[in-house]
């Protein structure tokens, strides 16, 4: 019988081998129990008719039904937090970008089973995200009504940028549930807008294509960083994935260096690494803000930016997909605003005209 303390877990793989590991990994551990396992959707959803999961482990390439059908589908008929667990995002991140587009909370490549120390930092890595996805939001995961915006390809507005040094500058931090939020963001932003730091929580191999996603359907310049990048109003910057990124001034310039120093609060990069290098700078230029995502990333070093005069913001609870970090944030009193999408918008618009 399964208990109904424990999270329920739907397992779909066409692999035999892969469902008996998940399954195995998975009900190793005391919060978790799988209910089932399917080859395909099809046979998952006849086990979902008996029993409902409270997070599906979902492959990509399947017979019948394809991974990214079967998880639109689901989103957008009856929504269950969606794991996914596939090898072709190594080789395709357009596919994983796709799936968080979608609504998965959280990608992760198949495990590696010739290295015990690979295989034990995929099993933390899995049970994080599944435990992550239970708790998540995922009726906000539309995150309310599309925008409408159109890629640069089909957009015949001139590329202006506008090169003036600026010294005021918005971070952002996310995590789970906070890559479309970004991009619902970016999308509505115009080219004189300052300078936009962004960390992501994403694999390295995501983190380029995703610049590049946000960059054709935005007025702002979006680009993963590169150590040297000088900043400068209408240009937005992803912090590549397994290295840190900090803001640096050099007398004449600000630009950000990227490094791979250790991890902080298990992360790299870090929303806190991130503002702990804006500390040294005026506050009141400065804008923090932290969005969905499981942990407390960023909320020590949004509280110190907050007490040198930064203005500080959490995404709501009731449009965030997993209210973890905003609300690690409002709990430690470091956000002076607690603000849904469209607000945070507005206020990225006002703080950069009074800059």
């Amino acid at each position: 019988m399964i208990s109904k303390n424990k999270i329920k877990v739907l397992v779909v793989d066409d692999s035999a081998l892969l469902r008996q590991t998940l399954s195995t990994i998975i009900s190793s551990e005391p919060e978790l129990e799988v209910i089932g396992t399917a080859s395909d959707p099809y046979i998952a959803v006849s086990k979902m008719k008996s029993e409902k999961p409270d997070v599906i482990t979902l492959d990509i390439q399947m017979p019948r039904m394809d991974g990214l059908t079967f998880l639109k589908k689901i989103m957008t008929q009856h929504p269950i937090p969606v794991v996914i667990i596939s090898s072709i995002t190594q080789k395709d991140s357009s596919i994983a970008l796709s799936a968080f587009k979608y609504g998965a909370i959280d990608v992760i490549d198949k495990p590696e089973m010739n290295s015990a120390l690979l295989l034990k930092e995929w099993k933390t890595k899995l049970i994080n995200s599944i435990t992550t996805a239970a708790k998540s939001n995922i009726s906000k995961y539309s995150l309310g009504p599309k925008i409408e915006v159109k890629s640069k390809n089909e957009d015949l507005r001139p590329a202006i940028r506008n090169n003036k040094i600026c010294n005021s500058f918005i971070l952002i931090g996310s995590s789970a549930g906070g890559t479309e939020v970004i991009f619902k963001i970016i999308s509505q932003l115009g080219k004189n807008t300052v300078p936009i730091l962004i960390v992501q929580h994403m694999p390295s191999i995501f983190t380029l294509s995703y610049a590049n996603r946000l960059n054709d359907y935005s007025e702002l310049t979006v680009r993963e960083a590169v150590s040297g990048d000088e900043l400068h109003r209408g240009l937005a910057l992803v912090a590549p994935g397994n290295m840190h990124m900090e803001l640096k001034n050099n007398g004449f310039n600000y630009y950000v260096e990227t490094n791979t120093n250790e991890k902080v609060n298990r992360h790299r990069p870090s929303a806190d690494v991130l503002f702990d290098s804006s500390l040294k700078f005026k506050g009141s230029n400065i804008m923090a803000i932290i969005l969905s995502g499981m942990g407390n990333d960023g909320s020590a070093g949004m509280l110190k930016l907050k007490n040198t005069g930064a203005t500080t913001i959490a995404q709501n609870r009731e449009s965030s997909i997993v209210y973890g970090m905003p609300k690690e944030a409002v709990k430690i009193g470091a956000a002076d605003y607690s603000l849904s999408i469209d607000e945070i918008v507005k206020m990225i618009n006002k703080f950069s005209k009074n800059q």
